[in-house]
């Protein structure tokens, strides 16, 4: 994608944005309503299929490009970038790692929205060591036979279609050796337990799921060959991080927005509040911290763009721009006062959306953990 195609893009994006996600957030947010009609108008714009490659009908854009998008759509509503983040984590799982059938029977229909969903990975006792995951598919014939529970699965409610990390052989030390993805559309078998309530993060769909008896096709074993699913969703947990690092970045940005516009229109003895230097030092240091996040993520989305690995670089761009979103949202309430604390205004929703970016796709303690090793590894003694 070209440098103009971009700017013509992100400013179609930009006009989507004001005109039909801008005056519908709040009232969507209070009710936790999915926003069916918006998710329409995103697959109109082609936005399911940012990252897929032209040859299977999407967008072919650069992560760089997919990354600035997440972050002008967080700045609106951070739960739409959500509902393209783990839909294309699945498509990327398949377009990288996929048959060639797989990919020519999947990625056009992910590219236009018709089969939409996410990655089933995490369950009741296991987020982050992936490796303790206990949901089974056992050959049978052609197909393979699924049981288990998910937990906190993003579009597993409305969306069709999941990238399932399940144990084909739960015996095999070490474990991952054991570990396959499959797609997983529903069908009998793939129940949704129950949508669960969050803090923030409102109006996706963030369900429970219970597999008992659900029979997938082994022409859906994602690249064919077992045992290679922790491998092949965890090259794409590194464009999740990218993504999450660039809602950090939306969000950050969006407490900046609305710290300076109320810092110059509230006044206090007599001058806008903008004037005393105790927010002045705020400002100061919100607008640096949205800079470093957005730099920070600029450059993971150039690496993984160029192929390299960079899972140290996606690392410090999630952590640092995760935490910007949480001090930016925690420092705007402070200058909105009592307003800030107030349902009426956006920030309280920042305040509540942001603890999830140092959550998801990896605790922000475990991204320093990652960090450090990398540093070892790339620089030995």
């Amino acid at each position: 994608m070209t440098d103009q195609n971009e700017a013509v893009l992100l400013d179609a994006l930009d006009k989507f944005l004001i005109a039909e996600v801008d005056p519908f957030v709040h009232d969507l947010e209070a009710r936790d309503e999915y926003p069916h009609d918006i998710v329409e108008k995103m697959k109109e714009m082609g936005l399911f299929g940012c990252i897929i490659a032209e040859e299977y009908g999407g967008l072919g854009m650069t992560t760089a490009t997919y990354a600035r998008i997440v972050a002008r759509i967080t700045r609106s509503w951070m739960s739409l970038s959500g509902i393209i983040n783990s839909h294309l984590i699945m498509s990327s799982a398949v377009q990288r790692h996929g048959t060639e059938a797989q990919k020519q029977r999947y990625l056009p229909r992910f590219a236009t929205g018709e089969l939409r969903g996410g990655v089933g990975l995490s369950e009741p006792d296991c987020g982050t060591d992936l490796q303790s995951i206990r949901t089974v598919a056992v050959r049978d014939g052609d197909d393979y036979v699924v049981n288990g529970t998910k937990t906190w699965i993003t579009n597993s409610k409305y969306g069709n279609v999941l990238a399932l990390l399940v144990k084909t052989d739960p015996t095999t030390t070490p474990a991952h050796k054991g570990m396959s993805l499959f797609i997983a559309e529903k069908r009998e078998g793939f129940t949704v337990a129950r949508k669960l309530e969050k803090l923030g993060y409102r109006g996706i769909d963030t369900c429970e799921l219970l597999f008992e008896n659900y029979r997938v096709s082994a022409d859906c074993l994602i690249g064919g060959v077992e045992g290679r699913g922790l491998q092949q969703i965890l090259s794409g947990l590194e464009l999740g991080r990218i993504n999450v690092a660039a809602r950090g970045v939306g969000v950050a940005q969006a407490a900046l927005d609305l710290a300076v516009a109320y810092a110059q229109q509230r006044k206090t003895f007599g001058k806008a509040i903008c004037n005393h230097q105790a927010i002045q030092l705020k400002l100061g240091e919100m607008a640096t911290r949205a800079e470093s996040g957005r730099l920070l993520t600029d450059a993971a989305a150039a690496a993984y763009d160029r192929g390299d690995r960079c899972d140290m670089e996606a690392g410090m761009a999630k952590y640092a721009a995760t935490e910007a979103a949480m001090e930016n949202a925690s420092e705007c309430m402070r200058i909105h006062g009592a307003y800030g604390y107030s349902k009426e205004y956006d920030v309280e929703r920042l305040y509540r959306d942001a603890p999830l970016l140092v959550i998801g796709e990896g605790t922000n303690e475990m991204q320093r953990i990652i960090i450090a090793k990398q540093l070892v590894d790339r620089n030995p003694a």
